[in-house]
């Protein structure tokens, strides 16, 4: 049987009411409090302390603090006013059991909003961290998208330089072939001039030492004339001839010049990629060179579990030869194993670019390409990117079953994620 603790005191303010319960012979460690508006309950057993107070008090606000073997309360009152007692006096005990309901329904719906309370801060503090994680993948995302696009900017202008260079380069060839042609030509011309001069010089000092006689017929003598008037035959001479020096064997009016300044450009970025990367090449030897055999030494190693490897023998193959999508495939299966998940994106997207145009003999490659990227957007909760690269491998192949439950498990998760928000 509980012991009804009687002796209390109590004092009160206009706005506050100061409670004193004492609970004799007990160490009073921590208390069971249950505290309505108008109803104060206190359990440290065996003592027990139930009050059904005169007016209601702001629950929220009140305290209560132990000391000495006695809790001290302090009720802030609802209304400014002087109670008469502490406790509701001359009550039945009807009236008195329905104020005890109402204050333990009044407890229960005030826990319910407090609960309710806490699941939307917990919603909105999750909501906040999500948005949170994707402003910085976003920013990350961007950042990678400006480093490409700085340097898609540097080596256009580098191409730019370089075919300007090659046009002035041409030009300045041009116009000195054709001072070259000038000059020739005139000094041909006076040559001819000269030659000519000095003919007709010789053909009429010939003329007039011809002797006159009287009574010579006048056809005779302009046939002679004629004769001594042709000028000498024209003397032998060498004409230097130079030509344009170019890399082509064709001639220039048969070239195609913008194709011919692409293969060279090319040419010169694989000398340079070569070059850059000698150091790395150098300790191969010549069987060791070949992209292919570097490809299925990688493919050994990813079969072993070895994928640092692999990614190794990977790049040395790309370096020798940038233009083989498998090598970008098989690498971004290595980095999705490592988790190394951007750089998977990177290398799927570089061989969905190589893999163009898309026919029936690379759809196989296009589905793997599309798989592996999906994966990655998916592992970093990029949920949306994720189902469209597995609705792309779709298209290419409808029937696989596998593809088709990994999108609908895509699908839930973004249903689920937009009704959580």
């Amino acid at each position: 049987m509980p012991v009804w603790v009687r002796d209390y005191s109590w004092r009160q303010t206009d706005t506050a009411v100061f409670l004193s319960v004492p609970m004799r012979g007990v160490r009073v460690t921590q208390a069971n409090i249950f505290c309505t508006d108008q109803y104060l309950k206190v359990n440290v057993p065996p003592f027990l302390f139930e009050a059904i107070l005169y007016a209601p008090v702001d629950d929220t606000s009140s305290t209560a603090k132990i000391r000495n073997e006695t809790i001290f309360f302090t009720l802030y009152k609802k209304e400014v006013a002087m109670w008469e007692s502490l406790v509701m006096e001359n009550g039945d005990k009807e009236k008195m059991q329905r104020i005890r309901e109402n204050a333990v329904i009044k407890a229960q719906e005030k826990a319910d909003e407090e609960e309710k309370s806490k699941a939307v801060t917990k919603r909105e503090h999750k909501k906040l961290a999500l948005e949170a994680t994707m402003k910085l993948e976003e920013t990350e995302r961007k950042r990678i998208e400006n480093l490409k696009e700085e340097e898609r900017k540097k080596v256009t202008e580098e191409l730019e330089i370089w075919k300007e260079k090659q046009r002035n380069e041409e030009k300045q060839r041009r116009i000195q072939s054709e001072e070259k042609i000038r000059r020739e030509r005139k000094l041909i011309e006076e040559k001819k001039k000269s030659e000519i001069n000095k003919t007709l010089n010789a053909g009429t000092s010939k003329a007039r030492s011809i002797p006159t006689r009287a009574g010579s017929s006048g056809s005779i003598f302009s046939e002679k004339l004629k004769e001594e008037s042709f000028p000498a035959p024209r003397s032998a001479g060498t004409i230097q001839i130079n030509f344009t020096s170019r890399v082509f064997p064709t001639a220039l009016r048969e070239s195609r010049v913008a194709e011919e300044e692409e293969w060279l450009h090319k040419q010169a970025e694989a000398r340079r990629a070569m070059n850059a990367n000698f150091s790395e090449l150098k300790d191969l030897n010549e069987e060791e060179k070949n992209p292919d055999w570097l490809k299925d030494k990688g493919n050994k190693m990813f079969a072993t579990g070895n994928y640092l490897a692999a990614v190794n023998a990977y790049n040395l193959a790309i370096l020798l030869n940038n233009k083989i999508p498998v090598l970008y495939l098989n690498r971004a299966a290595c980095h999705l194993k490592l988790r190394n998940l951007h750089k998977t994106i990177e290398d799927s997207s570089k061989a969905l670019e190589l893999l163009i145009p898309p026919v029936p003999d690379n759809a196989d490659a296009r589905v793997k390409a599309y798989v592996r990227r999906g994966t990655a957007f998916c592992q970093l909760e990029l949920y949306a990117e994720g189902l469209q690269d597995y609705d792309a491998a779709l298209k290419i192949d409808p029937t696989n079953k596998t593809l088709k439950q990994d999108a609908e498990k895509i699908q839930h998760i973004i249903q689920g994620t937009a009704q959580d928000s």
